[in-house]
């Protein structure tokens, strides 16, 4: 078990030659999320700190200018990753993870986060077809899950420059059979590893709609003193299930949260998350008044009750050091079943809400079809109205099995392939962009390259 020496070794070892590390309670102000749609408004804006940037949404080689300029200003800006998926069962891609490092390097940052979660499933582990989600979703809070993750955050933490931090995540269901508390988790989970932790006030309300969880329980058993910075977004609910949206105003039950986080610890950073359905700069810049606020009552809270002692729980019982890989394969085992089940329409899993399960699948094609609008653009736009049925209705039958770029291309290859649209010339327009994005490609190396050269051949022919 690593003392807090050992933690320190760790994280001068982590803080590569240039590189600005964060130190522990380095303070990092107010912060937004650096959106394209939002850049020239986030540059104007009073009061920002820092900034931060989804990585896997940026190029080294060719950073934002509005970044470029941000920087030059000395606004900090923060890499934070979304594909990573260190609580699946397979070890972290190294590809994926010297990218996520160059981004930390291009952009001069003091250290990079990423989600507790996992986004695809299958593959060698279960002889299986490998399935993504396009979206995170919960690992089970298991001895099995937990020794799986603090391997994959060691992986992670050598092969980065800067420190790591990861994110606890909002979720629609619950798996069965868990042993901890989210507060137990993230505790062992910090103490096993020295990872620092990015916390979501806004994950937090989402799980106490969700999952009925009780969030200034999770505040009381957190490390705070692990604590990086702070996360906050808007949702809503609908039928009594809280989708954590982005593209909301923030609740005042997620400033609540916030304010009783900061009531327990000065958070280091607070950062405001909006993804979507953005409002007037005037708008951004009032809600991001709110979060000061709502941190400034959980300071004058603290400071008045200086002398209350803090409890917190004991983390659990820890498990001896030992091989992941019999624990790997029956996290492997689960969560193919679960992401299934959830894009493929395979049976429920035993202990699974089916009604939730549910809701989380057409949450996950709504995602899904919302990020191939965004990463091709124009299939919206030759397609119309119709867009989105045609692609739920793809989805249904197409699990993704690549990235959403070739979740696009591979969509508007079946409409073509089935005589889609019935307009002729949008069907030729659709065919012109998929043709012009789809090849010339190298050898087919596994069945869906295979397939897709097939789909090319048939088209060429039309």
């Amino acid at each position: 078990m690593p003392g807090p020496g050992e933690r320190e070794r760790r994280e001068r070892r982590r803080q590569g030659p240039g590189q600005p590390a964060q130190r522990p309670g380095q303070r990092l102000g107010t912060g937004i999320g650096w959106r394209p749609e939002i850049a020239d408004a986030v540059e104007r804006m009073p009061g920002i700190d820092w900034v931060e940037v989804v990585a896997e949404n940026v190029c080294p080689g060719h950073l934002p200018e509005s970044l470029l300029r941000l920087r030059a200003r000395g606004v900090t800006v923060v890499p934070h990753g979304v594909s990573l998926g260190l609580g699946g069962a397979e070890r972290p891609d190294e590809g994926r993870l010297t990218a996520l490092a160059e981004r930390a390097g291009a952009l001069g940052s003091p250290l990079v986060t990423e989600h507790i979660a996992f986004v695809r499933a299958g593959g060698a582990l279960t002889a299986s077809p490998r399935l993504e989600a396009g979206h995170l979703l919960p690992v089970p809070r298991t001895r099995d899950a937990l020794d799986v993750l603090c391997e994959n955050v060691r992986i992670a933490q050598d092969a980065l420059p800067v420190p790591l931090a990861v994110e606890n995540i909002a979720a629609l269901l619950s798996w069965p059979g868990e042993e901890m508390t989210e507060g137990q988790f993230l505790y062992e989970l910090a103490d096993r590893t020295g990872v620092r932790l990015l916390i979501d006030v806004a994950n937090l309300h989402t799980n106490h709609v969700n999952r009925g969880e009780d969030p200034a329980a999770a505040l009381a058993e957190l490390p705070l003193e692990a604590i990086a910075y702070v996360h906050v977004a808007g949702g809503f609910e609908r039928d009594g299930v809280w989708h954590d949206s982005h593209a909301h105003p923030v609740p005042q039950p997620v400033l609540g949260i916030l304010t009783d986080l900061a009531s327990r610890v000065t958070p280091p950073g607070v950062l405001l998350e909006r993804d979507d359905h953005f409002p007037e700069p005037a708008e951004l810049d009032r809600e991001l008044g709110r979060i000061r606020d709502a941190v400034e009552t959980g300071r004058v809270t603290r400071a008045r009750q200086a002398d209350r002692p803090r409890t917190t729980s004991e983390p659990a019982a820890r498990r001896a050091a030992g091989t992941t890989e019999p624990a790997r394969q029956r996290l492997a085992l689960a969560q193919t079943a679960l992401l299934s089940a959830l894009v493929a329409g395979t049976p429920v899993p035993e202990g699974f809400d089916r009604a939730r399960l549910g809701v989380q699948a057409r949450a996950l094609a709504a995602k899904r079809a919302d990020v191939v609008a965004k990463v091709a653009p124009e299939l919206p736009v030759i397609l119309g109205r119709g867009y989105r049925a045609a692609f739920l209705a793809y989805a249904q039958s197409r699990p993704m099995s690549g990235g959403h770029r070739r979740d696009a291309l591979d969509f508007a290859a079946s409409l073509l392939l089935a005589g889609a649209p019935e307009d002729a010339a949008a069907r030729r327009e659709l065919r012109e962009w998929w043709l012009d994005r789809s090849g010339p490609a190298p050898r087919p190396r596994h069945r869906a390259t295979r397939a897709a050269h097939a789909a090319r051949r048939v088209l060429l022919r039309r």
